[in-house]
This record gives C-alpha cells, structure tokens and sequence, in this order.
C-alpha cells in the first residue's frame, strides 16, 4: 500500500469538494419525504453538483449508473435509485461522493423517511454516534486499526453488528486511495501509524441484526443478510497535530 501525504494546499481543495458534498447531502436530507422515489432523489443530486460544476465521483465506476448511492432500510450500501417509493417509516441512506477540480470527498448520512420506529432511530444514533467516535481515534501517533477497534467497540457494546466486507477508505485524486479503513480490528492486517496529512473516509456501516451481508443481482445493491435495518455514516477526514479535521462540512 502507498498511503498518499496531502499538503495543507492539498487538503484545502479536498474540504472545498466537501463542503459541495455536504451542502447537497443537506438539499437531499431536506428533499427526503414519504412518496419520493429514489431516482427523483438522485435526479435532485445530479442538479445540485451541475450548480455547483462538480462531478459525481460515483457515476460510471465499474459501471455504477447513477450519481449517489440510495440504500433503504436492509440495504447496507450501493443501493442503486430507482423507481423505488419512499414510505412512512423507511430509513434511507445517501451516500455522495464527488470532484471538483480534480479532488474526491465523499460523506453518508442515514435519513428517516417521515416517523421512524424508535429503536430505528435509535440505530442512526449508534452509528452516527460511531463515526464520532472513529474520528476522535485517528490522532496521530496512533494507529490505523485505533479507528475499527473503536468503532466496533461501541457499536457491538450497543448490541448492534459492524459490517465486514465494506470500509472506509484513503481519498484525494482518486475516490478510492490507500489505505482501507476497517470498521472492526482484523488480526494481521496492515496496521499503520498515523500521520497528519493522511485523509481518508471513515464510514460505519452498522446492522441491527448479524453482521453477515449479501449482494443482489443487480451485483451492487448490499444487504443484511437477516434482513434486519441497517445505517451508514461517513465523513471525510484529515489526520493533523491534534484533533481530525472533518473535510465534508
């Protein structure tokens, strides 16, 4: 692996795409509503990053056919939009990655659709909650896998599971850069010291359920293999001399 260093003026360009991406993740969140379809979801996305002269990072990789990621209530991650109806109590995921001049920043939040059960809500705390909790543990000094332990920690210790198969990950010219980040401590994986001018996404993916997964055929769309709720919350982030910097602000 070749974890990337950016500069001070690297990671100024990288919170300028995150700013774009959180300020249309806001526009989504505001847009989410009983009766929306996820392909009007993303149609909303594509015009809030054409405004803005930003490009979905997402859009075209591996042939991925839309511009953000739409993933309802068992669906873990990749949830392609479509023709899929909101309802009363859904919780929906959107997960935004996007360039701008050149540099990536991708974020995730989990929305409820109208009223959602209360252990639904509290599930979107939990890993909301995670995430903070991962962001506080990559200082520098410490290590790559601080982050999963961490995170694992606190949402096993809620009685949820952390997904396996998907993580976070190094981000600048490129979506996807060294290194993954784990969401959970695996033995004998690379297990790096912290340097500032890492950055990188730290995303929870958290089921309510067990932490096995599946893929649809449509060789994209994740789920709980229990089919049990799921939530995703992601930020990108810069290791510095002190407290992570959150990019996607």
């Amino acid at each position: 692996m070749a974890i990337i260093l950016k500069s001070k003026e690297e990671r100024a360009k990288i919170r300028e795409t995150g700013r774009i991406v959180a300020e249309i993740l806001a526009e989504l969140r505001n847009a989410v509503h009983p009766g929306i379809t996820t392909a009007e979801i993303d149609k909303l996305c594509r015009e809030a990053l054409a405004r803005r002269g930003a490009k979905s990072s997402s859009l075209g990789y591996h042939g991925y056919p839309a511009s953000l990621c739409t993933s309802v209530n068992d669906e873990v991650v990749h949830g392609i939009p479509g023709e899929r109806v909101l309802a009363e109590g859904d919780i929906i995921t959107l997960d935004l990655a996007a360039s701008y001049n050149g540099w990536h920043a991708d974020s995730a939040i989990t929305v409820p659709v109208g009223t959602v059960k209360a252990e639904d809500q509290q599930l979107l705390k939990v890993t909301e909650d995670a995430l903070y909790q991962g962001i506080a543990a990559a200082r520098a000094g410490n290590h790559l896998q601080d982050i999963g332990r961490t995170v694992q920690q606190f949402v096993e210790a809620a009685g949820y599971s952390v997904v396996r198969q998907y993580g976070g990950h190094g981000v600048g010219r490129h979506m996807h850069e060294d290194p993954q980040v784990l969401n959970y401590v695996e033995r004998g994986y690379p297990n790096y010291i912290l340097k500032p001018g890492m950055v990188f996404a730290i995303e929870p993916m958290v089921i309510m359920g067990k932490k096995e997964t599946q893929v649809l055929a449509d060789d994209w769309t994740v789920i709980s293999a229990d089919h049990s709720m799921t939530a995703h919350f992601e930020h990108t982030i810069a290791v510095t001399t002190g407290d992570a910097e959150i990019l996607t602000l």
